[in-house]
């Protein structure tokens, strides 16, 4: 277990990331979205991320379910803010935004503060809690003044009430999560897609700044939306289908895993993992076969020589931090 910065808030090294279970892309039956929670508490994961854009709130409401099965004080869970739900009597579906759910309601952007509180009590009560453990600003990619001006002031404002442990931001670039870290007092951020064995964006700046700052950082999209976990033609990376100069690039790392008796699952799982500032790993998952999978190659010891093959060969940049010197 890591501790989110200097929140308290403790996060198993593992995570689950419910979006998934709120029919990203495809249909995941109930019962299927409940085993998936079963099997990740089965293997120790006590750590899962939710949000309302994830579904339009079936994540959090298949998600919190599941959880009323266990001890609360037993698990972390966070959610996120910035997409304010609304009902809307378009009809259709969902899918134009990811998720195969009837659009029943309408996403709108608010980083305001009533909009961050607000936001937060709609998913208390989707999830059916009393409080979550950590709140995320949400994609403020293009709303960057009112986040920073408004959104995280309000996140302040409701972690020194005690109504959340830890708070912070999550996106897919790096760039701004560099200022969260060096222009707030976040305990976290949440930064998916850009630190893995295919993209180290986050390297340059986010991660050093994390270090030194004190706050943690949790890496999520560790296999780049599904490229990194079977790398073949038509895998998508980005949520989009792959380059080719991408493809060749998975394709090679995952010879190099072959070679040395290894996954590029495991390979990439642990890369994440290994560098200081990073306090867990989130993980998509759609079902137990999928939990049970990711655990195993999470647990496994991936061979000092493939980090140095893949140095040797320009696969990996010298400076990124691998756990070779652990298990050498």
């Amino acid at each position: 277990m890591s501790t989110l910065g200097r929140s308290g808030v403790r996060v198993s090294e593992l995570a689950f990331g419910a979006a998934a279970i709120g029919n990203l892309f495809t249909e995941v039956g109930e019962e299927q979205a409940h085993e998936a929670v079963t099997a990740a508490w089965q293997r120790g994961i006590r750590y899962f991320d939710t949000a309302p854009h994830y579904g339009i709130g079936l994540s959090e409401r298949r998600l919190g379910a599941a959880l009323r099965e266990h001890p609360r004080a037993q698990y972390t869970i966070s959610t996120k803010v910035g997409r304010r739900l609304e009902p809307s009597q378009a009809g259709g579906d969902d899918l134009a935004n990811g998720f195969a759910v009837p659009a029943t309601h309408r996403r709108v952007w608010d980083f305001t503060a009533d909009g961050v509180r607000r936001t937060l009590e709609a998913s208390l009560e989707r999830l059916g809690l009393d409080r979550v453990d950590a709140v995320y600003l949400h994609d403020p990619d293009d709303h960057a003044e009112q986040a920073f001006r408004e959104g995280y002031p309000a996140l302040e404002k409701l972690r020194s009430e005690g109504v959340v442990g830890a708070i912070g931001a999550g996106m897919n670039q790096s760039e701004m999560l560099t200022r969260f870290v060096r222009d707030t007092d976040v305990d976290v951020v949440l930064c998916a897609g850009r630190y893995t064995l295919l993209d180290q964006g986050a390297l340059t700046e986010l991660l050093p700044a994390a270090v030194e700052r004190g706050t943690s950082v949790v890496v999520g999209g560790a296999f780049n939306s599904g490229l990194l976990a079977d790398p073949k033609p038509g895998a998508t990376y980005n949520y989009a289908q792959a380059p080719a100069e991408m493809l060749d690039r998975a394709l090679r790392l995952k010879s190099v895993a072959d070679r040395h008796g290894t996954t590029l699952r495991a390979a990439a799982l642990a890369f994440c993992a290994a560098h200081p500032a990073v306090a867990s790993v989130l993980v998509g998952v759609r079902s137990a076969a999928e939990v049970h999978d990711c655990a195993d190659q999470f647990a496994a010891t991936v061979p000092a020589a493939f980090w140095q093959e893949a140095r040797d060969t320009g696969l990996l940049p010298a400076d990124a931090p691998v756990p070779a010197e652990e298990s050498s």
